[in-house]
Parts: structure tokens; sequence; C-alpha cells
């Protein structure tokens, strides 16, 4: 039976910004081979696999290259795909996921978009002495480095700064103990942080806006603004905004979705 497919812009107040995503819907998963053949084959940072499970779904992303753990902008376009298209006017959505249940809800219509809050577990953020690498791969010496459990979180001194960068992707690729690596710096009016994520080793070089990521910048932020709210931006190429909000060991993460197309799988 054919699967119904999407592509929607997610963090995203319009069409060709923020982070794209493929979201296909299933009846049962096929094998994990099959999952990433169409991942693969869709090239884009993820694809989302949906199947109904009661009530709820069960969700799955895999980059073009690997499964991976937990996906923001991926899950946002998942929510927008259930509760626009799968059921439209549904309120709330809950997804089980490797991470564990995650739940999103409708919220206030920006212009021209609707607007969703996830609610995603928080990945703390250690202070790390040195990284091995880090510095000659992006060009620059940061200000401080972290760890959240999967990446590297790399403060600069500024937007600017990190607006030119230009990192060497095979030595971010080969570095020890990171999937990626997260770069970040106060930001300008109106937001508070700006950031990049660069995650070769995925098969991402540069991901347009990481809802993850961000789930270790409002720990990583929180603790050095005083803020448990923030506003920030993914200084990507095609760039996308979200609000944060650190709510004890879990994190909210607010953005917008648009459709781009919609078909079916052969």
């Amino acid at each position: 039976m054919p699967s119904a497919i999407f592509q929607i812009d997610a963090f995203a107040a319009r069409r060709f910004e923020g982070n794209p995503a493929a979201v296909t819907v299933m009846d049962a998963y096929p094998g994990d081979t099959t999952l990433q053949a169409h991942a693969a084959e869709n090239n884009l940072s993820e694809t989302a696999f949906l199947v109904r499970d009661g009530a709820d779904y069960r969700l799955r992303w895999f980059t073009p290259q690997v499964e991976v753990p937990l996906c923001g902008h991926a899950t946002l376009a998942s929510a927008a795909v259930v509760m626009e298209r799968l059921e439209p006017g549904r309120e709330r959505v809950v997804f089980h996921t490797a991470s564990g249940p995650l739940t999103v809800r409708r919220a206030a219509s920006g212009p021209g978009a609707q607007c969703y809050v996830m609610d995603f577990p928080v990945r703390r953020c250690s202070s790390v002495e040195h990284a091995a690498g880090l510095a000659k791969a992006l060009g620059v010496e940061p200000l401080e480095i972290a760890h959240d459990g999967f990446n590297y979180v790399a403060r600069l001194a500024d937007e600017a700064q990190l607006r030119a960068l230009a990192p060497d992707m095979a030595t971010i690729a080969a570095l020890k103990g990171a999937a990626g690596v997260i770069v970040t710096a106060v930001g300008t009016e109106p937001y508070d942080i700006v950031s990049r994520y660069f995650a070769p080793a995925k098969g991402i070089s540069e991901d347009p806006v990481t809802g993850g990521a961000h789930c270790s910048l409002a720990h990583f932020w929180s603790q050095r603004l005083g803020r448990s709210e923030l506003r920030a931006w993914q200084a990507s190429k095609r760039g996308g905004e979200m609000r944060v909000r650190l709510r004890g060991d879990r994190v909210e993460l607010e953005g917008s979705c648009v459709f781009y197309s919609q078909g079916e799988l052969c």
C-alpha cells in the first residue's frame, strides 16, 4: 500500500527558509535497511517515519547516513502532518521515540504559518578544558567549550565571528567523542542567542535549524545569562528561529512550519 510523504520547511514562517524535513506515514515499519534507503533517497538532513499507535504515534528519524536518537525539526514537521493533514484540528499529539514520549501542542499562529510547542528532554552541558582538533576544525579559538553528551558546544566571541566561520568538515567529522559541533554566541536584537550546527559524520555538513542543539543551548545559556526563556536564531544559509524555554529537566521549543509538497511513495 502506498505511503504518504510530505516535505515541510520547519522552523520557518515561509517556504525556502528553515530546515526541510520529509515525513513518511506508514502502516508499519519495514526493516531498518529500507528506512535508511528511503532517507538516503530523500537526501534531506532528516526523514521522519510515522506509524500510528492507538491515539499516539511512533516516530523515528534518519539522516541520509544514520538513525538518530532525537530530531527537533522533523518532530515539528511530523506534528504539522498529524494536526494539519491526518487529523485536522487536533490540538496535541504524543510521539513515542528513542528519546521517550515527546508531546507537541498547537500554539498561536504566526503570519502565514502555524506554530507548535514541543516538549523535549534537556541536554545538560559540562565544561571541557580541551577538545583536541576543535579549534583547528573551526579556524578560531572558542572562548569556552562544553559537551552535552552528544556534541561539543563551542562559545565564540560574537555573532560576527560565528557567521564568518568556514569550518574544515573533514576535521570536524574526525573529532573524537562527539557526533557534531554546536557553535554559539550572544545574539543581536531581537535574538538572545545565535548558533550553527555542523555534523558531517552524520551526513550533515551544516544543519539549517536544529531543535536538538537547542535542548543543549537552553541549559548552556541559562547558566550564563540567568534566563530560562530565550529567542534563538540559527544562522545557517537558510536560517530559522525558535523560542526556547527551560523547564527543569525539560525544554520547550516553539516554532512554525510551512508545507512544501506532498505525494506518495511508489
